[in-house]
């Protein structure tokens, strides 16, 4: 086949390219099939009209548009392949001519990916993260697990303070006016939370059992009802009980409630020692990713990205997120109302990052080009056996929806990515913020 590419534009250019008068001759005889089944032609049984029948009554030129539809994704596909370019969003196609037993040619507008020209990404330094677990880690540790382990017990007489758990019943007024989700009964709501409106629990703080309170607020301006931002409300508010938590002592027999699979505080204390550990390495880990691939970015110079690209990443992340709410038998529709917002204001969220996105992706596979990266037949299963674990399924449901081009491809980044962060050195002096000073 023979293609050739003029660039125009920064990132656009010309893509003209051929089907061979076999292939023609292969499109034409299928677009015959697909259309014979339709005719009704006198002395034929519909379906059964001779190929030069209907040559002659209606012109082979008849089935050339028909023709181009079935060739032209292969033929577009090779003439990307031989030309080596990265296209992004669809090609604007036009037919040059399709002249009897010679190639047809045709020519596409094509958005391509912008020019990356690589700066330092080996080496690079970073914030120093460090991953000793100190004394004082283990002990707020042991404080939450402290606090989970509390209980509850009633005050009989004493206000409450924050911290305590209060029952209630409220019922939310606007101008006077009841509103949608502002009333409920038995309400246990822990003072100090601000789980409510701003304002709602400070202002029970002192009450005691019996009381009834009225609670003055302000919703929010982004509060997530949208016809109830900035607007003025008082709530009636009845406490039916105070609670304050009791907390237990934090010995060898709080230890054995918290872990059953240890014998003593000194277990319990090594046990999170040794989790606090292997968590703040993998947090090092992926902070001196951020840091180092963000550094490989900026040392990069990279052309003007399409806006094509920008749009295609959106819709990406879009889909990905509301796929994985799916999954927890959320639908969109169902996201959107629990949320308050719309599909306009989640696409806005992702335009946030998305030129980053993109241009850390240019930057990988760019290096990816550079160090020829190679994958094996054994990564390449393996990596199909993590993820049938991850999520479940069966290994072979796993190649049916991953091609090995894929699999390739995200390990190879993966690769890239490690070795960039295994390479940097931490020893950039951190950058002083105003909380610092």
């Amino acid at each position: 086949m023979s293609a050739k590419w003029e660039k125009q534009g920064e990132n656009t250019g010309k893509l003209t390219f051929e089907i061979s008068p076999d292939k023609v001759k292969e499109g034409l005889d299928l677009a015959f099939k697909r259309v014979k089944k339709d005719l009704n032609v006198p002395g034929f049984r519909k379906g059964k009209v001779p190929r030069q029948v209907f040559n002659r009554m209606y012109g082979e030129e008849a089935l050339y548009q028909d023709a181009v539809n079935i060739l032209l994704q292969d033929a577009y596909t090779a003439a990307i392949e031989e030309t080596k370019i990265k296209p992004v969003g669809q090609p604007q196609v036009d037919v040059e001519s399709l002249e009897k037993d010679k190639p047809w040619v045709l020519t596409a507008v094509v958005s391509v990916e912008p020019e990356v020209k690589l700066g330092d990404y080996k080496g690079l330094e970073v914030t120093p993260h460090p991953t000793r677990v100190l004394v004082s880690d283990i002990e707020k540790r042991l404080e939450e697990l402290r606090t989970q382990e509390a209980e509850l017990v009633l005050k009989e007489a004493e206000p409450a303070a924050k911290g305590d758990t209060v029952v209630i019943d409220f019922e939310g007024k606007i101008d006077g006016k009841p509103f949608d989700g502002g009333k409920g009964e038995n309400h246990s709501l822990e003072l100090g939370s601000n789980s409510f409106i701003p304002g709602f629990e400070d202002q029970l703080i002192g009450h005691k059992a019996d009381e009834e309170v009225a609670v003055k607020v302000t919703f929010p301006d982004d509060y997530q009802a949208k016809d109830l931002q900035g607007k003025e409300a008082v709530f009636e508010v009845k406490i039916h009980e105070v609670k304050e938590k009791q907390l237990p002592e934090i010995d060898d027999d709080f230890a054995k409630d918290v872990d059953e699979d240890v014998d003593s505080l000194e277990e319990l204390k090594a046990k999170i020692k040794d989790e606090l550990k292997e968590k703040k390495v993998a947090d090092a880990k992926a902070a001196i990713q951020d840091e180092a691939l963000d550094e490989a970015v900026e040392n990069a110079e990279i052309g003007t990205i399409p806006e094509e690209m920008i749009s295609e990443d959106i819709d990406r992340q879009m889909d990905q997120y509301l796929a994985g709410m799916q999954q927890q038998g959320i639908n969109a529709d169902m996201y959107f109302k629990l949320t308050g917002t719309s599909k306009e204001d989640l696409r806005k969220q992702f335009a946030a990052d998305a030129e980053k996105r993109v241009k850390t992706n240019l930057v990988l596979e760019a290096i990816v080009a550079q160090e020829n990266v190679e994958v094996s037949a054994d990564e390449i299963e393996q990596e199909i056996k993590g993820l049938a674990k991850q999520y479940g399924m069966e290994e072979k449901a796993v190649r049916n929806a991953l091609s090995d081009k894929m699999l390739q491809h995200d390990i190879a980044i993966r690769k890239v990515v490690d070795e960039i962060a295994d390479s940097a050195k931490q020893t950039r002096e951190k950058k002083e913020t105003p909380k610092d000073k």
